[in-house]
């Protein structure tokens, strides 16, 4: 797995980018939100990436934030979301904007993406719910996805438990919690229930 690169940018064509790793060049696919923000060509630049792996194609997405990454990723889970819708809607709304929008549950907001319609809306509407925490006006970062609490459900998971049954668990623990007491006592949750 690929997990971050850092090189120079040697091109930029919406939305893809060509990434110069010590004489390697890595194309990577990133959303508008990371296009815009990134150096002039030429300049050093780190990316978190998500590597996909098809049948036809290897394919890998880069991301400023790691925030940027874990939305992406949680977007990939939901049921007919590919890596191009999932890129869409990060280009479509900003992360604080996309968590309050299901915070608020509007639909009409996720429809005027492009490739987003109605079922698909409520889709991410219902899936993404309690995934994201929408920052107030004083908070330093706009929005912040607990990737403590990923990290815990990606290891349930991992043990064989749904992501429902492991996004429950990681409800019930406190948020000021570890990985690693999160997974035990997130285990303890389980096997109560």
């Amino acid at each position: 797995m690929i997990g971050r690169l850092t090189g120079i940018l040697l091109e930029k064509n919406p939305p893809q980018i060509l990434l110069d790793v010590q004489g390697v060049a890595y194309e990577l696919d990133v959303p508008m939100s990371t296009f815009y923000n990134l150096p002039v060509l030429h300049e050093k630049v780190v990316l978190h990436t998500q590597l996909i792996v098809r049948e036809d194609a290897h394919l890998l997405y880069g991301f400023l934030s790691n925030e940027e990454r874990i939305a992406f990723r949680q977007l990939l889970k939901i049921s007919g979301v590919g890596p191009r819708l999932a890129l869409t809607v990060l280009s479509g709304l900003s992360l604080n904007d996309l968590a309050l929008t299901v915070e608020n549950k509007e639909v009409g907001r996720l429809t005027k993406i492009p490739g987003v319609g109605k079922k698909t809306a409520e889709r991410l509407l219902l899936e993404l719910q309690g995934k994201f925490v929408a920052g107030g006006a004083g908070t330093s970062q706009a929005m912040h996805i607990d990737s403590s609490g990923n990290d815990i459900v990606n290891a349930l998971e991992a043990l064989g438990y749904k992501e429902k049954e492991a996004d429950w668990a990681v409800r019930q623990l406190p948020k000021d919690c570890n990985v690693s007491d999160g997974i035990r006592q997130a285990l303890k949750f389980l096997s109560k229930s």
